[in-house]
């Protein structure tokens, strides 16, 4: 590498020193070097990513899966910033071309480029999430639609980028993990090109945005009963937290909020321009319920046995193995603007405002006319209350806290625009609250 004169070794601030490295994939069940024979390995946390409802619609794969456990790995795999070159740009491909050598470039001109070295620290784990599938990801994420699913097929252009984000772990209690914007290629680079939102921080060194950005939301109050959703943030590079751009992309930076930092709550809303991750940490999962619970619930309110109050038949909740398929005979079906619940019916359709909406004929009230489904992904849910509230218009049901808390969350949407979802299958919400107390009539004997 030939330099402009002395390399400038770098006095990182602390959120630089988070800075890491990543070569092999996730660990999830091989156990950590501290770890006994036939013991489990540390978990620093889960990610979930909204919309899936358990699983993806083809399957959960290797890296490819709607959640995922990251754990202590067998040997640290971090690095962090050493050394800071300023070099000529057409020396830039000779400086990177070390795969060995991790490394941050920053391109300010056409004539002048500056190239943070990064060295192995043996503190930290590092995982990298984006829609490659290259071995140096750990979690290959791709775009959800909303109503659920992925957008697939060759015509289906990702807003996520390959190498979108990476969360650094400390391998020694509290076990703190810190997301950082962009990820390593597999020559183990960052390249931040001229057009890229960069700066040179007051204290000398460098930092940026990715085009269309990684933004972090830490709800008020943690993840539980008494949550509230917080402000909307962007991490960039270095894990520095800034208000938001004023569109996804705009290359002018929005401004430094010195009292917030990039660590990782429980109930931390993720966003990757496509895809919005929860993290929950292994304190936080024990609080929520079990799938063991959830079907208890499905169980519970079977044995209930809930009639149409029309056609006095009896309905039920399918078991989620038979997975969301058409709705059987004994399927609930609800009015999502007054939350009676019904079997299905042919009767009350409203063709000139569409063939979902329908007059309830207990209330009259006209609105669309869903089956019921039960939320399956528990690590979604703040509490284990009851099934007693169904998100509009998708009818997925859940506890009253965990409906109200997501309807009342925007997420973001395309480069300005935010929307509350159905964190079940990703559906926007609509109506008033976004939610309905479902109603139930019982056995008449």
């Amino acid at each position: 590498m030939v330099l402009e004169g002395n390399p400038e070794v770098g006095s990182p601030r602390t959120s630089d020193l988070q800075h890491r490295g990543n070569k092999g994939s996730c660990i999830l069940s091989s156990p950590g070097e501290d770890a006994q024979p036939g013991e489990e390995p540390i978990k620093y946390g889960e990610l979930i990513v909204l919309g899936y409802n358990g699983c993806l619609a083809s399957g959960d794969k290797g890296r490819r899966r709607s959640r995922l456990a990251l754990s202590r790995r067998p040997h640290a795999n971090g690095v962090k910033p050493d050394v800071m070159h300023h070099i000529s740009t057409p020396l830039v491909s000779k400086a990177l071309s070390n795969r060995g050598q991790h490394s941050i470039s920053y391109t300010l001109s056409r004539s002048h480029s500056v190239i943070v070295e990064y060295t192995h620290d043996s503190d930290t784990d590092m995982f990298q999430i984006g829609r490659s599938t290259e071995n140096m990801i750990d979690f290959v994420v791709t775009d959800t639609s909303p109503g659920g699913g992925a957008a697939e097929g060759p015509s289906a252009q990702s807003t996520i980028s390959r190498y979108a984000c990476r969360i650094l772990c400390d391998r020694r209690p509290p076990y703190t993990a810190r997301i950082y914007a962009a990820g390593f290629d597999a020559s183990s680079n960052i390249f931040l090109g001229e057009r890229a939102a960069k700066w040179r921080t007051p204290d000398g060194l460098m930092d940026g945005l990715t085009t269309n950005g990684v933004l972090v939301m830490h709800p008020a109050g943690g993840f539980s009963e008494d949550s509230a959703p917080g402000v909307w943030r962007e991490i960039s590079v270095c894990g520095n937290v800034y208000t938001l751009r004023d569109s996804r992309s705009a290359q002018q930076r929005g401004k430094l909020v010195e009292n917030e930092s990039n660590v990782l709550q429980d109930g931390s809303l993720i966003d990757l321009c496509g895809a919005t991750l929860l993290w929950r940490t292994p304190a936080g999962l024990l609080r929520a319920p079990t799938l063991k619970q959830l079907e208890a619930q499905r169980q519970e309110a079977n044995a209930a046995r809930p009639q149409c109050p029309v056609g006095l038949s009896t309905l039920a909740f399918p078991s989620p193995a038979r997975g969301r398929t058409a709705p059987d005979k004994q399927q609930p079906w609800v009015y999502v603007r007054c939350g009676h619940v019904h079997g299905y019916h042919g009767w009350g359709c409203r063709r000139e405002r569409g063939p979902q909406e329908r007059e309830c004929p207990l209330c009259r009230l006209v609105g669309p006319y869903v089956p019921l489904w039960l939320g399956q992904e528990a690590g979604l849910c703040l509490d284990p209350g009851p099934p007693s509230h169904a998100f509009a218009p998708c009818g997925h049901v859940c506890s009253e806290k965990t409906a109200r808390y997501w309807a009342q969350t925007p997420l973001p949407h395309g480069t300005h625009a935010f929307h509350a979802a159905c964190p079940f299958c990703g559906a926007w919400l609509t109506g008033e609250h976004g939610c309905v107390r479902l109603i139930f009539q019982g056995p008449l004997d």
